[in-house]
């Protein structure tokens, strides 16, 4: 706890603070603290280290500073359903195999194209209480064979909070392994490597039951020596790391950058297995979506620059009704699709073709 506290503690949350770090105008420092009252902002000193101060579009400082369209008002507040798929409060059962926990609506930062703004770091109606139910609940639907553990950020718990959760689900033997969604081995990789206690518990739960670490590099300015040094560590508790992107523009809508990305990360033992199309997210909408057509076209080249083992990736997107997988152009503007994973029976594996609009970013 007394590592965990003291990096939160550092974190920075003030707009006037962020205002007087990055040299900005009154008038931005204002629109941000604006900003702030409706989606918090949280920013550890080692993320915002990576901003390069000079350039006002630097990727980084997209991903943690707000932009001025967060309060445009434009986009959905639940894009993939989460409401309809809550089956006891806190848990989520949308896909046949998997129970998704929400263990907490903090985060060491909070990203600016979250698709939970709605709830993360200010709403407590989502996240979870009932960790007995759930147990009780995963025991009973045999069909459930992984639980995710997210939030906010799973790691951001306290060690006994996290030690709970691995203690209760590493006993359900229908279960084949926990996975734990994350993104402090990008933000915060300190929180890892300096807490031996984490360490420890996850070794010793990751002998009863395999766990897998999801976590979320976005940009290869991410993939620092400290964040490395995360990951090493994560490996040497027996850990399965693989992450999870979005396509973001202005931070990864470059096929050269993206290539970069997913190569690097499977240089320092991260499998990378999803590209996100980004959500339709209310406050992040007008800011970071990149049209499916454009995007398809990015995902395709920047294939063609990778090893076998960074294009393991899907893209796709989180719709109501499923993953779908963005497959590519069949014709001018016709996209061949396929659900990857589907919510309703009758869409496992099915395929489609859909035309699309020139800026149409979302189904």
């Amino acid at each position: 706890m007394a590592v965990l506290n003291r990096l939160l503690s550092e974190c920075i949350r003030d707009a006037d603070a962020l205002g007087g770090l990055l040299n900005l105008s009154l008038e931005e420092t204002k629109r941000i603290r604006e900003i702030s009252e409706r989606y918090p902002i949280c920013v550890p000193p080692y993320y915002l280290g990576l901003i390069d101060p000079k350039d006002p579009q630097d990727p980084i400082r997209r991903i943690c500073i707000p932009g001025m369209q967060e309060l445009s008002g434009t986009g959905m507040e639940d894009t993939s359903g989460e409401g309809d798929n809550t089956v006891i409060r806190g848990m989520q059962h949308k896909y046949r195999q998997t129970a998704l926990i929400l263990t907490t609506n903090q985060c060491s930062m909070y990203c600016r194209f979250c698709f939970r703004k709605r709830m993360v770091g200010y709403s407590e109606h989502e996240t979870a209480e009932h960790v007995q139910k759930m147990a009780e609940y995963v025991a009973q639907h045999t069909e459930i064979n992984n639980v995710l553990l997210s939030g906010g950020d799973a790691l951001i718990n306290p060690n006994e909070t996290i030690a709970m959760y691995l203690k209760t689900f590493s006993q359900i033997p229908t279960l084949d392994f926990i996975r734990i969604g994350t993104r402090t081995p990008v933000v915060l990789p300190m929180r890892i490597y300096e807490d031996e206690e984490l360490l420890n518990l996850l070794k010793e739960y990751g002998r009863k039951k395999q766990i897998l670490i999801v976590t979320h590099f976005n940009h290869p300015h991410e993939i620092t020596d400290k964040a490395r040094k995360a990951i090493d560590a994560l490996t040497g508790c027996g850990c399965i790391i693989r992450n999870q992107t979005v396509l973001l523009k202005g931070v990864s809508d470059d096929p050269k950058t993206l290539a970069a990305l997913l190569n690097r990360l499977v240089s320092i033992g991260v499998i990378p297995y999803y590209v996100f199309q980004c959500r339709p997210a209310r406050g992040a909408l007008d800011e970071f979506q990149v049209p499916i057509l454009k995007g398809s076209a990015i995902v395709e080249e920047a294939k063609s620059m990778m090893n076998g083992q960074a294009k393991s990736i899907h893209y796709c997107m989180s719709h109501v009704t499923g993953k779908i997988e963005i497959l590519g152009t069949v014709e001018e503007r016709k996209m061949l699709f396929k659900y990857h994973q589907a919510k309703y029976a009758k869409d496992n594996s099915r395929i489609f073709v859909k035309e699309l609009e020139e800026n149409q970013c979302w189904l």
